[in-house]
C-alpha cells in the first residue's frame, strides 16, 4: 500500500493564503506527475495544479497566478501554496501521484485535506 500523506488544510479569510503539503514514498515520487485536485460542479474531481518530474508546471484557469506548486527532491514532498484565497477555493484537495510503466497506469490518492475560505 503506497501511502500519500497530506497536510495543511484549514480554514482562511478570503485574501489570505494556506500551503498543502503531500509527501510520497521515494520510489514514487521521483517517478510520478504529482497533481492536486479538487471537486468542482460536474466533476468529482478537477485538476488545480501538476508539475511532473523535471518540474514542469500546469495549472487551472480558475487558479492561475494565485496558486504555486512545486517540488522538494531532498524530502519527497510537493506543495501547494495558496495565495489570495476565495470563497469558491473552498473544498477538499486531494494529492495523486501518477506513473505509467509497462503500458499500465499506476494512480495513488491521498486522504484529502479541507479547505475552508469564508469570512
Amino acid at each position: 500500500q503506497v501511502q500519500v500523506v497530506e497536510s495543511g488544510g484549514g480554514s482562511v479569510q478570503p485574501g489570505g493564503s494556506l500551503r498543502l503539503a503531500c509527501e510520497v514514498p521515494r520510489n514514487i515520487f521521483t517517478i510520478a506527475a504529482m497533481t492536486w485536485y479538487r471537486p468542482t460542479p460536474g466533476k468529482e474531481r478537477d485538476l488545480i495544479a501538476r508539475i511532473t518530474v523535471d518540474g514542469r508546471q500546469y495549472y487551472a484557469d480558475s487558479v492561475k497566478g494565485r496558486f504555486t506548486i512545486s517540488r522538494d527532491n531532498a524530502t519527497n514532498t510537493i506543495y501547494l501554496q495558496m495565495n489570495n484565497l476565495k470563497p469558491d477555493d473552498t473544498a477538499v484537495y486531494y494529492c495523486n501521484a501518477q506513473y505509467f510503466t509497462v503500458g499500465r497506469r499506476f494512480d495513488y490518492w491521498g486522504q484529502g485535506t479541507q479547505v475552508t475560505v469564508s469570512s
